[in-house]
């Protein structure tokens, strides 16, 4: 076993962070659509060789944890599968890929030194538009999962370095604007082909047994981090609850129920009681309540805590199956971010009930989207303009919330004016 020490695995984990950063702004600039070079709608990580998330951009969403993670249980499942160095992997299904939804589109990447298994680099983008019933991918109305768009499983779009131009092909004849989307799916293979190079240097620097430990000893830090936090919450059972206003497929006032248990350094959120799967395309998968729960419990107790693996593993969630937080197939599922800032609420809301002073009030508790699509009349070209509207904050004790900004699990920026009227035949 390779012994560590504080100051090591400090210069090794910021060396591993800048890497995920630097994937982070390559996706950005290189990408095609507004919705990821403008408004930062993705995200990147580095997962060891067990699919354990080891670090995340600092700018990425929080979401996205779930997607990527998911993505990387969904690969390593795969029976009789060889990982070989150049293979690239795709998906973006909720109920069979790991995803949380079809817009979100992940890509995976072996890491090779010397022919063993370093890790894996990760990015997802959200596409502005992957087929389906509207353009968006994400209206309200839909009631099954084939409405929403190209469904992706686990597939390799490079084997062994070579693009699988078939695969390529058939993804982009399901899609609206397939040269924006055609365009953004390169910005993510060639942000995961620089992950790889940066990481395969710092082997050089530090040599793989020493990365393989230090990715074990960060994640291990966050777990304790977090389970002594915790530790700091008076033991007990919170509970709070709320409701979804309807799904937009005729059900209204869909309730969340949430039993919090705290017992030393062990939590969990017991979602028992909360409604059953919907019609309508507001259900979520449990990674993405997983995700969202987790977001919710490092914010009020350790907002600087690396969003890694050891807090995902520290947390225990319970959501019955075929249940609005736990949907299965073929549940519609492309608006679950509205769903997702609930979840956050209610637990927030427990929380607050745990740790008086501490927590702010619910945000608006939406993620409402905008999409406009036509003809561009300067050329003839197809194009589809995707926004989020942020809501504001809840009050905070001590201040007011803030106005008009994205809250919780976004993270994403507004499209400035000025690019929306270069890139579309729109005008504000």
């Amino acid at each position: 076993m390779t012994e560590l020490d504080p100051i090591s695995i400090e210069i090794a984990g910021n060396a591993l962070r800048s890497i995920a950063d630097e994937m982070f702004a390559a996706l950005m600039r290189s990408a095609y659509s507004t919705n990821i070079k403008e408004r930062r709608d993705h995200s990147t990580a580095i997962m060891d060789p067990r699919g354990r998330l080891v670090v995340q951009a600092a700018d990425a969403l929080p979401i996205h944890i779930a997607s990527m993670y998911g993505l990387m249980q969904a690969v390593l499942a795969r029976p009789n599968d060889t990982l070989e160095p150049g293979d690239l992997f795709v998906a973006n299904d909720p109920h069979v890929a790991g995803g949380t939804h079809l817009p979100d589109i992940n890509y995976a990447m072996p890491v090779f030194v010397d022919d063993q298994l370093l890790g894996f680099v990760c990015n997802i983008a959200h596409h502005a538009d992957v087929g389906g019933m509207a353009a968006g991918s994400m209206a309200g109305g839909m009631t099954e999962i084939y409405q929403e768009g190209l469904r992706i499983p686990v597939v390799k779009l490079f084997r062994r370095g070579e693009l699988q131009q078939d695969l390529l092909d058939m993804m982009l004849l399901n899609v609206r604007v397939p040269r924006e989307r055609r365009g953004d799916h390169f910005a993510q293979i060639a942000a995961c082909r620089l992950g790889a190079r940066r990481l395969q240097s710092l082997v050089q620097a530090h040599g793989r047994a020493h990365l393989l430990a230090v990715f074990d000893a960060l994640i291990d830090r966050t777990a304790m981090r977090l389970r002594t936090a915790v530790a700091s919450i008076p033991d007990g059972e919170y509970r709070f609850e709320d409701v979804l206003d309807g799904d937009g497929a005729g059900s209204t006032r869909i309730p969340i129920r949430l039993s919090m248990q705290v017992r030393g350094e062990s939590i969990s959120f017991d979602f028992s009681g909360s409604a059953e799967q919907v019609r309508g395309n507001v259900n979520v998968t449990l990674n993405a309540t997983q995700a969202s729960v987790c977001y919710a419990l490092k914010a009020v107790l350790d907002p600087e805590l690396p969003n890694n693996q050891g807090v995902l593993d520290s947390v225990r969630i319970v959501a019955p199956a075929g249940s609005l937080l736990n949907a299965g197939f073929p549940a519609p599922v492309a608006a679950r971010a509205h769903t997702c800032q609930r979840i956050i609420d209610v637990a927030l809301g427990a929380l607050a009930r745990a740790l008086p002073g501490r927590v702010p009030a619910a945000a608006n508790g939406a993620n409402t989207t905008a999409v406009f699509s036509g003809v561009d009349p300067r050329n003839g070209r197809g194009y589809l303009y995707l926004e989020t509207l942020g809501g504001g904050m809840g009050g905070r004790p001590g201040k007011d919330g803030k106005d008009g900004v994205q809250v919780h699990i976004t993270n994403t920026s507004n499209l400035p004016v000025e690019a929306i009227e270069m890139e579309y035949p729109l005008r504000v």
